[in-house]
């Protein structure tokens, strides 16, 4: 598990790989996580976009961003938090990946980064 505070919210991120035959016959390693937003902070927030940095160990480094999560902008109150399973496919049995998300101050509209930390993606029998 990858913890990170930022700006009085904290990201919390869980992996699994996902053992499937399919990903196997099509020379991917299929990755699951959940993402975890709590908000710390006395000010309601809404998350408007994300922005990934994915390091595949055989593909290299890409980029991805768009708007929200999953197809969503959750607002979190002050105390609220949001969770959301999405994935991520590997040529590799090994990668990383980190990002931020833009948040905005609900109350004056202020923009602000928030961190998500880096987790790595690795298949379980690199673990051994």
């Amino acid at each position: 598990m990858s913890t990170a505070i930022t700006n009085d919210v904290r990201i919390t991120v869980e992996t699994s790989y996902q053992n499937n035959r399919l990903n196997n016959f099509s020379g991917y390693h299929m990755f699951a996580y959940r993402i975890t937003i709590e908000n710390n902070s006395d000010h309601t927030i809404k998350l408007l976009r994300r922005h990934w940095y994915i390091n595949d160990i055989n593909e290299g480094k890409q980029e991805v961003e768009g708007e929200g999560v999953v197809g969503l902008q959750p607002v979190l109150e002050p105390g609220a938090s949001h969770q959301y399973v999405s994935g991520c496919s590997l040529h590799s049995d090994f990668g990383k990946m980190h990002g931020t998300y833009l948040m905005e101050r609900q109350i004056d509209g202020k923009l602000f980064e928030v961190t998500i930390p880096e987790f790595e993606l690795v298949v379980p029998y690199r673990l051994n």
